[in-house]
C-alpha cells in the first residue's frame, strides 16, 4: 500500500477583522499581554552590559549558544532577539543595554515577532520613531582560512 503524504490543516490568519473579534482575537490579546506585562517601565531601566561576553540563565536560553560576546554583531543580535522573545522583565532589564537596543532597533524589530514588536513600540515612543529607519546591512562573515598542509 502506498504512503499518503500527511499534511497540516491549514492555520486560519488572524488579520483584519478576524484579529478583533471572537476567541481568536482573545487568545492574540492573551499573548500580547504576557508580553506587555514583562516590560519595564521605561527605557531607562535597561541597565545591561554594553560589552564582554554575556551567558542568560537557562531560563532565557536553553539550548544553543550560551555565551554572548557583545562585540560580535551576530551574537549581539542573537542575544537581543532571544531575551525580548524569552525574557522576564527582571531578565530584560539585566540583560538589555537601552543605547544598544535602540542602536539595533531598525534591525532588530524585523527579526523579532510581530506581537514582541508591537507591544515595545506601543509602549516605548523612542522605539515607534526609529520604525523609519532602514535596517542596517548584516555583518560580514568572516572567511575561515586554512592553515597548514592541505591548504598549501
Amino acid at each position: 500500500m502506498p504512503a499518503v503524504p500527511q499534511h497540516a490543516a491549514p492555520v486560519p490568519s488572524l488579520t483584519g477583522a478576524a484579529a478583533s473579534s471572537g476567541s481568536g482575537g482573545a487568545d492574540l490579546e492573551l499573548y500580547r499581554e504576557k508580553f506587555r506585562r514583562r516590560l519595564p517601565d521605561s527605557l531607562d531601566e535597561l541597565h545591561g552590559p554594553a560589552e564582554g561576553v554575556v551567558e542568560p540563565p537557562a531560563t532565557v536560553v536553553w539550548s544553543g549558544l550560551r555565551a554572548f560576546d557583545l562585540a560580535n554583531e551576530r551574537q549581539r543580535m542573537s542575544l537581543y532577539r532571544t531575551v525580548l522573545a524569552e525574557g522576564m522583565r527582571k531578565d530584560l532589564c539585566a540583560l538589555l543595554n537601552r543605547d544598544i537596543l535602540l542602536r539595533l532597533w531598525p534591525t532588530l524589530r524585523i527579526l523579532v515577532s510581530t506581537t514582541v514588536r508591537g507591544v515595545w513600540e506601543d509602549r516605548f515612543p523612542q522605539l515607534r520613531a526609529l520604525a523609519d529607519v532602514p535596517p542596517a546591512k548584516p555583518p560580514a562573515r568572516r572567511r575561515r582560512t586554512h592553515h597548514g598542509p592541505a591548504a598549501a
